[in-house]
């Protein structure tokens, strides 16, 4: 297994998907919940986590039952924080809860997902 000087595990999560009927405005919600665009057409939009980890939004006809849970969720460092702004910016964020690894909560999002934001847990290590 190759190594690294700096600690961070060798390997990243390169990209993963979201199918959405409206690309711009899911682009536009998640940069608002702090992702960062990199490029955007009206069928295709691609933005950035942190670690380089690429969110792909395509267009869809798919339609998105209310409420159903997005294929990926969201880590952050401070979950009280990120509820905070959430509220602030009248994202109706449900309550916080406690998992056995994680305290996480939910957002509804664009085209009915509903987004999971966790909070991190590496332990202080460099990702």
């Amino acid at each position: 297994m190759p190594s690294t000087k700096n600690g961070r595990p060798p390997v990243a999560l390169g990209h993963v998907s979201l199918h959405v009927k409206n690309v711009p405005q899911a682009s536009k919600f998640m940069q608002l919940l702090g992702l960062r665009a990199v490029f955007e057409t009206e069928r295709f939009a691609v933005l950035e986590l942190r670690g380089g980890t690429h969110l792909v939004l395509s267009r869809s006809r798919k339609k998105i039952r209310e409420g159903e849970v997005a294929p990926v969720d969201l880590m952050v460092d401070d979950i009280k924080a990120m509820r905070a702004f959430c509220t602030k910016k009248k994202l109706k964020p449900s309550k916080i809860t406690s998992g056995s690894v994680h305290d996480s909560f939910y957002v509804p999002g664009p085209d009915g997902w509903s987004i999971k934001i966790t909070s991190s847990h590496t332990s202080g290590r460099p990702v």
